[in-house]
């Protein structure tokens, strides 16, 4: 069992060129609100090119980010406001905007800037959209010596691999969640923000030495944990009973959420999760 991820998104530094992959959009929003939420705490301009804007923002927010105080610190854009003016890409424009950015930030006194591209727009008819590759190159030309780091996105299962070939060479560094079981029926995977693991699919005693690893490991890390889990449709006595020791394992300064779907909370409620102090058991909204 190994925990695959080449970089992690927290260890991000300036004149960073990333390339992140990711599998389902909530590993998007959960590694991009990360890379926000580092940003914005290191006194950093920080600007999002994707494709719905309000509720980019919403997802910021309901990760714990405080979007609010921090309005005039964060741009959020959409693809068509940054670089799809009638439906064209253009490498040369967009780099372009991309320097407009960067002038930005040092004009308004920023230390740096942290600038999120989703890069979804490239998988619609749009008119230019060979010229990805050179706007890639083009991006790694003009960061060395600044204080802004770019995150590219993408869809792993969207995009073929002759595209992702095409454009990996560009980047410095390689960006996805620490994964630490995946199949067919079962993915856990480390979440960034708010800090804790991500579990979905169903989750019994075959996949115990997973889970124990991925809850040892954010252990280690100070602060709250989250236990995701609004996607698990099922999970056994056994790793309910492991999630729970883990909870209790914890100083009452360390609270854990244990946030999931009311099916799986009637497992929890059975081992007395509602009664622990220093876990809330969140039932996940239907979204």
């Amino acid at each position: 069992m190994t925990v695959s991820a080449e970089v992690q998104i927290t260890d991000l530094t300036v004149n960073d060129h990333a390339c992140l992959t990711f599998g389902e959009p909530e590993e998007l929003l959960d590694l991009t609100a990360a890379f926000v939420r580092d940003g914005l705490a290191g006194g950093l301009r920080v600007v999002w090119l994707c494709e719905e804007p309000q509720a980019a923002l919403r997802e910021l927010v309901r990760r714990g980010i405080a979007v609010q105080p921090a309005m005039r610190q964060i741009s959020v854009v959409a693809f068509q406001n940054g670089w799809l003016a009638g439906q064209s890409f253009s490498a040369e424009h967009a780099v372009e905007w991309l320097c407009s950015q960067m002038e930005a930030s040092t004009r308004e006194g920023y230390a740096g800037l942290r600038v999120a591209l989703d890069m979804g727009w490239a998988l619609r008819p749009v008119r230019g959209i060979e010229q990805l590759p050179e706007f890639e190159e083009k991006v790694a030309t003009v960061l060395p010596g600044t204080s802004v780091s770019v995150l590219c996105q993408y869809d792993r299962e969207r995009f073929d691999p002759v595209t992702l070939a095409s454009v990996s060479p560009f980047h410095t560094r390689s960006v996805a969640a620490a994964t630490y079981h995946s199949d067919p029926l079962l993915r856990i995977c480390r979440q960034y923000a708010p800090p804790g693991i991500r579990i979905a699919g169903q989750l019994d005693r075959a996949a115990a030495d997973s889970l124990a690893l991925a809850l040892s490991e954010a252990i280690r890390v100070d602060g709250a944990i989250t236990v995701n889990m609004a996607e698990l449709s099922f999970i056994d006595l056994s790793c309910t009973r492991m999630i729970m020791d883990a909870a209790r394992s914890l100083a009452p300064s360390r609270p854990v959420v244990l946030q999931c779907s009311r099916a799986v909370a009637t497992t929890f409620v059975l081992l007395g999760a509602d009664g622990v102090p220093g876990i809330t058991l969140a039932v996940a909204d239907e979204r």
